[in-house]
């Protein structure tokens, strides 16, 4: 039976590091209460002036083919999940076919807005792809720039402390090995909760999901107005979340997707030699951890240098874990993630 594997991973994160104590100088927080809520101790943000989702992207790209040891103008299709794209459209599938400078090979592009999700949702694509034959060497990433999008003062800290930039990408190529490649995945949504963590405006919702008065959309239909100055002077065009309204969600999806991909494949979390799971929070993780009466070492965390980097956190730490040997020939392990939408998902694979 043909199945998909990792052939090879490869991430990118931005030099200059933004401690704790550098936002303390921005807004009213501290190192003390940032940790203690998140585990979070630094974040990467990007270069303005020279880095973009898509750069960053390429960047990790550029590694995985090189760690899977083939050309860049083998990939036959390209999956790129983010939350924060160069453009509104075109995606960033497109855009980092150019950046990798294989355009004129004219192979197609998919763009994967599941936010936290996002990567195993394109894990699961990009599987369904390799299993049927479609194509041979696709090249799946993770990558955000959600330095340009918050909110940095007092108003946002609740979010912007949270996130920081980076990518991560693999390249996915078949296998007859019944000891290596993505044994299953499993997808979930409820929309019922979409706006508990979202970015909301701009957006063409036009007051539809509240008052117009509170985005400040004008009554007549034929005034196009995309965004308004209410929205600005509000901090309306920044990610909301509602904290505990997720993490309360997240600790009960995130223990039954892993359940999921184990009891599929018939195995026990004891089983598992890795899960690793979405960067949200610390938090979360620890409590996953204990609920699935896992060991240290059967869970890998790099929150604590990155932040949460959305699409990118899953490859980002799998990545990190194969290059620090956490990582061998034939290990089972589990990714997991939960996040906006509500979606959440996870993926079980022998590495």
């Amino acid at each position: 039976m043909i199945r998909s594997k990792i052939a090879g991973i490869g991430h990118y994160v931005p030099e200059k590091v933004i401690t704790n104590h550098d936002l303390e100088r921005l807004m009213e927080t501290s190192d003390e209460w940032i940790q203690e809520r998140t585990g979070i101790q630094e974040r990467r943000f990007g270069n303005r002036a020279e880095e973009t989702t898509t750069t960053m992207g390429a960047r990790a790209a550029e590694k995985a083919i090189e760690h899977a040891d083939i050309d860049k103008n083998d990939i036959d299709f390209i999956v790129f999940a983010t939350l924060s794209p160069d453009y509104f459209f075109p995606g960033c599938g497109v855009l980092v076919q150019r950046e990798l400078d294989i355009a004129s090979t004219e192979i197609g592009a998919l763009d994967v807005r599941n936010q936290c999700s996002g990567f195993v949702y394109g894990l699961s694509v990009a599987d369904q792809f390799i299993r049927s034959g479609m194509y041979k060497n696709i090249l799946l990433i993770g990558a955000e720039m959600h330095s340009m999008g918050l909110d940095m003062t007092t108003r946002g800290r609740d979010v912007s402390v949270i996130f920081g930039d980076g990518a991560a990408a693999v390249i996915l190529q078949p296998t007859e090995d019944s000891d290596q490649g993505v044994l299953s995945t499993h997808l979930h949504a409820d929309g019922r909760h979409a706006e508990e963590l979202a970015f909301i405006s701009p957006g063409s919702h036009g007051g539809r999901y509240g008052e117009k008065e509170k985005y400040g959309f004008p009554d007549n239909e034929f005034e196009s107005v995309f965004i308004t100055r209410k929205m600005i002077d509000d901090g309306l065009i920044y990610p909301n979340m509602n904290g505990k309204y997720v993490f309360k969600y997240a600790v009960q999806k995130f223990p039954a997707a892993v359940m999921e991909a184990l009891t599929t494949n018939g195995y026990k979390p004891s089983d598992l030699d890795l899960l690793i799971p979405h960067q949200a929070n610390l938090r979360i993780s620890q409590f996953v951890q204990r609920t699935l009466r896992l060991e240290d070492h059967q869970v890998f965390n790099n929150i604590q240098k990155y932040g949460n980097t959305t699409a990118a956190s899953i490859p980002l730490a799998l990545s990190e874990a194969v290059d620090s040997g956490k990582v061998k020939r034939g290990d089972l392990i589990c990714l997991a993630a939960f996040g906006s939408g509500f979606t959440w998902g996870s993926a079980l694979l022998k590495w």
